[in-house]
């Protein structure tokens, strides 16, 4: 997934350290453990949520509808299924 439209935003739910250790270029790092206090950081339009195989996407997605934003997609197969389909992942942090 390429991130051209900037009315998508890609959030990660992984803890901060599986973050870095291999993340989708573009995302941003929300862990699901602090999604409940953060969600407001998520720039308005299009969400694609990620996490390591769908999971915790997954209940974040839910959290996102129960909480008014409706336009969230869940990445199926998470990070894993992203590799498994050989694209690339990046190492690091949030970026700035």
């Amino acid at each position: 997934m390429q991130l051209h439209n900037r009315d998508v935003t890609l959030v990660d739910v992984r803890e901060t350290d599986e973050f870095e250790s291999g993340h989708v270029s573009g995302a941003i790092n929300i862990p699901l453990s602090e999604f409940a206090g953060r969600v407001t950081e998520i720039p308005s339009g299009t969400i694609y949520l990620i996490c390591r195989s769908g999971g915790r996407s997954m209940q974040a997605c839910g959290f996102c509808v129960d909480n008014g934003l409706s336009d969230v997609v869940n990445i199926a197969g998470g990070t894993l299924g992203w590799i498994a389909a050989g694209n690339e992942v990046v190492l690091g942090g949030n970026p700035e």
